[in-house]
């Protein structure tokens, strides 16, 4: 089972228990702004986006990472890598991603775990490049991508739901752990 361990976070694999709560936080309308067309999802489409979460692990051997808080044991979203397939042109590229828990924001933990799945995928995983794609507008996103030392790469627009996207990317030779 592969965990990764910061100084306030645990970095694991999804387990049935993480359903309810991951579905508390995709039902919040102000962590769904920026995702998609902004619609919360409730417990069903959650169950089956982490089932799909867990498949992507077992297929390219990375996927999201659950962040549990090491003091309290909360979860407190996920942070990970999948193949952006929803945006073709990117391809192939791997992203990082994050989605927290509004209690969360502004506490760093979206840029200790992103730092932390960073150094997996380019020392563990032997990737050799990593994107991030965020919304234009969500500086929130934008502050951890730069904390990340990634630079932007270009814009281009959401496939489906027409909105500006910002695609970001680091490479190893980049890379300061």
């Amino acid at each position: 089972m592969t965990e990764i361990h910061t100084p306030r976070l645990l970095l694991r694999r999804w387990t049935d228990d993480d359903v309810v709560p991951m579905a508390d936080i995709n039902a919040d309308p102000r962590v769904m702004h920026w995702i998609d067309d902004g619609s919360v999802r409730d417990v069903e489409h959650t169950a089956d986006a982490i089932e799909q979460w867990e498949e992507e692990w077992d297929e390219e051997g990375f996927g999201l990472f659950a962040v549990e808080l090491l003091a309290s044991g909360e979860l407190a979203g996920f942070v990970g890598l999948s193949v952006p397939e929803f945006l073709p042109e990117v391809l192939p590229a791997v992203a990082i991603s994050w989605r927290l828990g509004s209690p969360f924001w502004g506490q760093g933990y979206a840029s200790e775990a992103a730092q932390a799945t960073l150094e997996f995928a380019l020392q563990d995983r032997g990737l050799d490049r990593v994107i991030s794609i965020s919304r234009a507008g969500d500086d929130a996103s934008e502050n951890v991508i730069r904390k990340l030392g990634m630079t932007l790469e270009r814009e281009t627009t959401h496939p489906v739901y027409d909105y500006s996207l910002r695609v970001h990317a680091i490479d190893l030779t980049e890379f300061e752990a």
